[in-house]
This record gives C-alpha cells, sequence and structure tokens, in this order.
C-alpha cells in the first residue's frame, strides 16, 4: 500500500482539528492549532528569523536570546513587540510571509515521510490562520504564476548569471530585480540569493524568472547562442573625379568624416548616453 501524499496528510489532520507539528522528512515542519496551521518552516526558505535578521530588526543573538526566554510553548512573537522589535502587524506580516514562501516548497517536495507530534508549538507563537484547502489552493496559485513569468524550471536551481551587455535601450526593473542583478556573482541560485538578501524565497525566483523573460539574465537558449561580433561596414567606394574639374590632380586626405563602427555595443552605448542626456 503506498503512503499516503503531503496533502491527504494536512487535510486529514485538519479534518481532525489536530494541534502540534507535522515533520516532513528533514525538509521542514507545519505547525496546527486545532485543525489550521499557524506556521511553515522550510529548510530552502528563510523564516521569519532570516528575514528580521536581514532587515536589521533583530540580530541573531538577540534571536536566540528571545528563544530561549520564551521557551517551550511560549510566545516570543509577543516578547519582540512588548520590546518595540517590531509591531503587532509586523509581526503578523512576517509570520504570513514565510508560511506562504515555506508552504509553496515544502507542499512541492516529494518526501512523504511524516511524523506528527502533539502539542508542538513554534516558538514564536501562533499570529496567524491558513486553512488548508486556501493554503494548496495559495501554492497552485503560485505555481501557475511563475509558468507564466518563463515557463521553464531551468533557471530555479541554477546560479543566476546576469547578462553582460542589455538587449535595447531602455530596462524597466523593480527594486528587487536591480538587487539581483546586482548581487548575482554567476554562483549563487535564486534561493540562496534569497537568504543573502533576506528576501522571500518565491519572491526572488519569480523576479529571476521575469527578467529571464526580459532577457536580462542567461538561460539556456542565451547560452547556446556562438559569441558572434559584428563586422563593420565596408566605407563606400569613392566616385571618381571628372578630368574637367579644376580639382584634377589633388591628393585625397583622410580629413573626411570618421567611418561609422557596426559594432552593437557601440552603438547601445550612444543610444544610452542620448537617453541620458535628454533626462536631464
Amino acid at each position: 500500500m503506498a503512503a499516503p501524499t503531503l496533502d491527504v496528510v494536512l487535510t486529514g489532520l485538519a479534518h481532525d482539528e489536530a494541534t502540534g507539528s507535522l515533520r516532513v522528512g528533514k525538509e521542514g515542519t507545519v505547525y496546527f492549532s486545532h485543525g489550521r496551521v499557524s506556521y511553515v518552516e522550510c529548510t530552502a526558505t528563510p523564516g521569519v528569523e532570516g528575514l528580521l535578521g536581514a532587515s536589521g530588526r533583530i540580530s541573531v543573538t538577540g534571536v536566540r536570546h528571545t528563544r530561549q526566554e520564551a521557551g517551550p510553548g511560549g510566545d516570543g512573537g509577543a516578547l519582540l513587540v512588548d520590546r518595540g522589535v517590531l509591531s503587532r502587524g509586523e509581526l503578523e506580516f512576517c509570520m504570513l510571509s514565510a508560511t506562504l514562501d515555506a508552504a509553496f516548497f515544502l507542499f512541492t517536495s516529494r518526501t512523504v515521510r511524516t511524523r506528527f507530534r502533539e502539542n508542538g508549538a513554534h516558538w514564536l507563537g501562533i499570529h496567524w490562520f491558513f486553512d488548508v484547502p486556501g493554503l494548496l489552493r495559495e501554492c497552485a496559485r503560485r505555481r501557475a504564476r511563475l509558468e507564466r513569468a518563463w515557463p521553464s524550471a531551468e533557471l530555479d536551481a541554477r546560479p543566476v548569471t546576469p547578462l553582460r551587455q542589455i538587449p535595447g535601450t531602455r530596462a524597466l526593473l523593480t527594486p528587487l530585480q536591480w538587487e539581483l542583478l546586482l548581487a548575482a556573482d554567476s554562483a549563487a541560485t535564486p534561493v540562496e540569493l534569497a537568504r543573502r538578501l533576506g528576501r522571500p524565497a518565491y519572491s526572488t525566483l519569480l523576479a529571476v524568472r521575469e527578467l529571464a523573460a526580459a532577457g536580462l539574465v542567461v538561460t539556456g537558449e542565451t547560452a547556446a547562442l556562438p559569441k558572434r561580433t559584428p563586422k563593420a561596414p565596408a566605407p563606400p567606394p569613392a566616385p571618381p573625379l571628372a578630368p574637367s574639374t579644376p580639382r584634377e590632380g589633388l591628393q585625397r586626405t583622410g580629413s573626411g568624416p570618421p567611418q561609422v563602427n557596426g559594432d552593437a555595443t557601440d552603438v547601445n552605448l550612444l543610444l544610452r548616453l542620448r537617453d541620458a542626456l535628454e533626462a536631464l
């Protein structure tokens, strides 16, 4: 008999109004409170602690001390709010963002080895609830959005490599896309960049696919193209001088107009300079 899939296990715990933590292999944990999901953590995505640390709101040491002070079954989130580290709304938003991010990656996992522990709770406490069917629908919606942005998973686990030369003369980018292009080093994957920047992994993945659609990062198609440098066009032949003109016998000098360079790099540079001057 085949083991039940993860969505079947989640649906069963919701139906039983379970309270506790569901360990999914070594990949993450789903926390339940009376049949509803209160938090999800995944080893592939930054959690609330990582997001807060990267934003500078609290240090790693501060997180560790708060977690120790809260203890098992405590409410570390309430402690952070009481101390003014963040507001109640900021805490709820962080829990929401981290949960949706982790659920997207964890719920698509092939791992079905699960273990449920009753009354297990996350150290931050309970500050948001998710119905299992709604959480599964949100994961499906996010997958569909990724497909619309760039219908291939080739970039999801590959280092992000920006193109050396931006095609065209203009590129309208979001703040996250700018961050990614500046931080990409052709070695870090989208998830690794998300951790480095303190950004949700799904948002980073979507931004990378959108950059691929805009032709700003290397994909399988662009990597396969041969590197060719356009050749400069040959100058047109000079018209012969009429023998009856007064200029007969004069030698042509090199004081004429310079030849136009047909290199696309130079052309794009001139266009960008023109756009910058017009914007002044």
